[in-house]
């Protein structure tokens, strides 16, 4: 369908318009770093569909999605694949299975992810994904998809990724994910964009709370913060604690320096906790 269309549109600078790409919005773009990043795929395909308006060749972007249903994995595009099927495990878990030609395999090794891009409520959504099939599957893999409640863990500017998913379930009124983020910093004048945190934090669905190393008191916070607040360093039991009170068991998305990462992720397997269960950015 869409080869016929391009084919038979005429040359007017309304058609060439329609197929510009779209510029992502700040939201869709996760900030851990992700290769291709959200924006790096636009540009490519900016300077695509640019070329391709200068020869009056439309045919070069039929071209460009013929190359993106190859199964081969590019780390500089995204390529087109089929849900066979969605498998509901619990409340707030699925279990996606996608297709892959002729028996083909990702050629990922153990402990890759992939980054998925898709359309969810009018808004293009990028997260990476560790395939939870076999790393020798063919024809298929397969990725657990949770949703529900978060937990996340982020020492420093570790917080940078957890914001845009912040704002974007903020901004959506029919998603109802219960968040808890628990940021850790040296002290009360360390914690980045405080503003921006209280404010997100004023949403029923979410709750904010700070675990400060070097702040000898909590006399002298804002009373705002005094009761969310503690000194020391996070510890296994502050995280069960955290989990617990959750309304049923959480994702968790951890994000900070290295030493601060294998922490976290030694705390959670200690608690019981599997692999598929948290994410490490």
């Amino acid at each position: 369908m869409g080869e016929v269309l391009a084919q038979v549109m005429s040359e007017s600078g309304d058609d060439w318009l329609s197929l510009m790409p779209i510029e992502p919005l700040k939201s869709q773009c996760c900030g851990s770093g992700c290769k291709p990043c959200v924006y790096d795929v636009y540009q490519k395909e900016l300077a695509q569909w640019e070329e391709a308006k200068a020869k009056k060749d439309k045919s070069l972007l039929t071209k460009q999605k013929e190359e993106s249903s190859n199964s081969e994995l590019n780390p500089d595009t995204f390529t087109a694949f089929k849900i066979s099927s969605v498998e509901q495990l619990t409340e707030d878990t699925y279990y996606y299975k996608f297709e892959l030609p002729e028996n083909s395999s990702l050629g990922l090794s153990l402990g890759q992810h992939i980054v998925l891009r898709g359309m969810v409520n009018g808004l293009e959504i990028q997260r990476a994904y560790t395939p939870v099939s076999p790393v020798n599957a063919e024809g298929y893999f397969e990725v657990l998809i949770k949703y529900g409640e978060l937990l996340m863990l982020a020492s420093g500017t570790g917080i940078a990724p957890m914001l845009p998913i912040l704002q974007y379930i903020t901004e959506n009124e029919d998603d109802e994910t219960f968040i808890t983020l628990v940021g850790c910093f040296r002290t009360f004048e360390n914690i980045y964009l405080k503003p921006l945190l209280q404010d997100l934090s004023r949403y029923w669905n979410i709750r904010t709370c700070f675990v400060l190393s070097q702040e000898p008191s909590l006399e002298k916070l804002p009373w705002s913060y005094q009761e969310n607040t503690q000194t020391g360093h996070i510890t296994e039991n502050l995280i069960k604690k955290m989990i617990n009170s959750c309304r049923r068991k959480p994702f968790v998305l951890i994000c900070g320096s290295i030493a601060f990462n294998e922490d976290m992720t030694r705390c959670l397997k200690s608690l019981g906790l599997k692999e598929d269960s948290y994410f490490v950015f």
